[in-house]
């Protein structure tokens, strides 16, 4: 199989491998086209895997559950104690190779170590990885350990792998103590036998439950409260037996307090801290016991539209509740948002993956998938993380995809508005912003200063002082002098602003690049196997020759940027000499102008769509052309024609497009659409720091 698989295998109980799997895969996902994931082993009683499942969810996996999945732990019992495991492995190997003649990369899960350990002297994730030829990934558990413990652990599990004959690729130690990882890597380096190992600090987040968890352990039922409540981390339990009095003061932000329905007082009092700026914010509620609050308590509580206090109902009385919640196995599930960006964040920051990547000896194949773009757009900014401000902090959205940015470093964060209630928001919405920076709009010493400025550059035009200081007590005003200050390097606005509300401020403060006479944008269009760049189809309606040469050479130069090769096809109704018109003859204006410009881009104009993309019809149109048939920038003549022709394909064929991209700006200004999701502010603020790391370079 040539290592085009991967096994990871949990050696010791709560090792953690789970958050091994989402590294690697999203990892595999970047460079692989069709990735499979495969579990050999699940547990008896379930009715389905949750790793598997998780896996084929949250990755968007291509794949049937059956197909993921090998035997049940009570099957190999009965295979190796009826002597038939010879049987037994050889359907799993008929499985996986089924797997790898469908997918370029099988990534398997293997079941805990210790399940088997009362059963089997020998550690049956390496005999079944052994069989199936696969690299090998021992995940180790490092809570409770010392540095010299964790170390001999992992040369005795070394010298296991290699004496029964699988490639050590690599060993993961989780849940490693923060303070230690530093000693731990001084230690391995002493070493010399070719040890390689990645060490993933412990984070508290991921060891406590979250209320979804909670609620299905207990088979609770939810009074109050919508499924993105439920995904509140709980970080400890308190029963309310005490007084009103003292309640208060017992109580910690996100705790879950147990109580029983009719303490009617302590709920109030819950509610009341939950709501209020300077004490604790309550993760949720368990009334104990089967008694349900007064209606008048629930229906005060519904009363508050923005956020609510999470509220069950259990049989259980205070006490066994508290038993059981003590029972609770931390897990990542496929809701539980939060966990999943910190583990991602996790093993971003202690893996070394170039140093991995040549340990997989595989190289990417020649195809750019949607899920490929978009990891390598966030490996990109993260390399050389920059600063953007995003300017409407009041958007929900804009809070969300400000946590996943700050927790996976794509980007440093700067926001607008008011410190104290943007934090008290995110408090009650759950939202972790971490080391975000707070910029206050209203401050009026900065407002002066940047009306001044502002003032100064455009009193030529007819801007008098007030207008000035008008401009400046808007937000994309604002933040957009911010950025011209060297104060952010970059700005995302939009979400709830117009097109022009964004690209009017950086036309009058930022100004276009030398040479560059016009703004104008592209869209990365996210094809099966490949990405294709689009422009303009957001910005300039009806281009003139010398736009439409400056378009393309923008294009090019933006796919180039983002690791796209640009062969330029200027598109028209008509190929070559073909046909006559003033819109084709605009277009073949315009091609020879970019040629003339440009003579080191590969560029063919005019050109119809379908012979700049198919490279059949390209050889009976045009043969002999480097670029129909082979296109990866595709310019428009005109807004109409490019707008609906990217929406067409983007309904049609389901493209991922992503933009629009602005570019011919002397630093990066990015426009989101006022239907963005949280993932689409994401990855615009990941490519507008990918602009702004060519900025400080040039």
């Amino acid at each position: 199989m040539q290592h085009q698989s991967i096994y990871i295998a949990p050696v010791q109980p709560r090792s953690g491998s789970l958050l091994v799997s989402i590294g690697i895969m999203e990892m595999l996902k970047g460079h692989y086209e069709k990735v499979a994931f495969f579990r050999p082993i699940i547990a008896d009683g379930c009715k389905e895997d949750e790793s598997v499942t998780f896996m084929i969810e949250h990755f968007g996996l291509k794949i049937d559950y059956d197909a993921c999945i090998g035997f049940k732990e009570s099957r190999y019992i009965e295979a190796f104690a009826q002597n038939q495991q010879e049987a037994l492995l050889e359907a799993l190997i008929g499985k996986v190779s089924a797997l790898h003649e469908q997918y370029d990369f099988v990534l398997i899960e293997g079941y805990p170590r210790d399940a088997f350990s009362h059963l089997f002297d020998f550690d049956i994730n390496l005999a079944i990885a052994k069989n199936l030829g696969t690299a090998y990934i021992p995940v180790l558990n490092a809570h409770g350990k010392t540095p010299e413990q964790i170390l001999q652990e992992l040369h005795i599990t070394d010298e296991l792998v290699r004496q029964e004959g699988c490639y050590h690729l690599v060993s993961f130690v989780n849940r490693c103590n923060p303070d230690e990882i530093t000693v731990l890597k001084e230690k391995l380096k002493t070493t010399d036998q070719g040890l390689n190992a990645f060490f993933i600090p412990e984070h508290p987040q991921l060891d406590r439950p979250t209320l979804s968890e909670i609620k299905t352990h207990l088979n609770a039922k939810l009074l109050i409260g919508e499924q993105p409540h439920l995904q509140r981390i709980v970080y400890g339990y308190k029963i309310a037996a005490m007084g009103a009095e003292n309640y208060l003061s017992h109580i910690n932000n996100h705790d879950l307090v147990i109580v029983p329905g009719d303490r009617s007082e302590i709920l109030m009092l819950s509610l009341l801290s939950y709501y209020g700026k300077h004490h604790p914010n309550i993760a949720g509620i368990v009334l104990s016991g089967g008694i349900p609050p007064h209606n008048a308590i629930v229906k005060l509580m519904e009363d508050f539209e923005e956020s609510t206090v999470p509220m069950m109902l259990v049989e259980a009385d205070s006490y066994q509740t508290a038993l059981q919640l003590e029972k609770i196995p931390p897990r990542i599930t496929i809701g539980s948002t939060q966990k999943i960006t910190l583990a991602k964040a996790l093993f971003d920051e202690a893996v070394d993956k170039e140093k991995l990547r040549t340990l997989f000896r595989k190289q990417p194949k020649e195809i750019l998938t949607p899920t490929m773009f978009l990891y390598r757009l966030v490996e990109k900014a993260r390399s050389n993380t920059q600063r953007i401000i995003l300017p409407e902090s009041d958007d929900e959205r804009i809070l969300r995809a400000a946590e996943i940015i700050t927790h996976r470093n794509i980007a440093d964060i700067s926001l607008l508005g008011n410190k104290e209630t943007i934090l008290h928001r995110c408090k009650s919405l759950g939202i972790d912003l971490g080391n975000v920076q707070i910029t206050d709009p209203n401050n009026t010493t900065m407002q002066a200063k940047f009306a001044e400025r502002f003032y100064n550059m455009r009193k030529h035009k007819g801007l008098t002082l007030n207008a000035a200081k008008d401009a400046m007590t808007h937000l994309s005003y604002f933040a957009t002098m911010m950025v011209y200050e060297g104060m952010a390097d970059g700005m995302v606005s939009g979400a709830t602003h117009t097109t022009a509300d964004t690209v009017r401020p950086a036309l009058q403060i930022i100004k276009t690049m030398p040479g560059v006479d016009l703004v104008s944008s592209v869209f990365f269009m996210c094809l099966d196997t490949r990405v294709l760049v689009y422009g303009d189809c957001a910005i300039n309606l009806d281009p003139s020759a010398e736009e439409l040469a400056q378009i393309a050479i923008s294009s090019a130069d933006t796919a180039q940027q983002f690791g796209i090769e640009p062969k330029v096809a200027m598109l028209s109704y008509s190929t070559g000499n073909s046909g006559h018109g003033p819109d084709v003859e605009k277009v073949r204006k315009a091609t020879l102008l970019a040629q003339q410009m440009r003579p080191d881009l590969l560029i063919e104009g005019p050109l119809q769509y379908d012979a700049a993309i198919d490279e059949e019809v390209a050889k009976k149109k045009l043969p002999g052309s480097k670029v129909a048939g082979h296109a990866t920038v595709f310019i428009f003549p005109d807004l109409n024609t490019g707008n609906n022709t990217y929406k067409a394909v983007q309904r049609a064929t389901g493209a991922l497009a992503i933009g629009p991209v602005l570019q011919g700006l002397r630093l990066p200004v990015n426009d989101l659409s006022r239907g963005c999701s949280v993932n689409d502010i994401v990855n615009t603020v990941a490519i507008t720091a990918i602009q702004a790391q060519q900025k400080a370079q040039s």
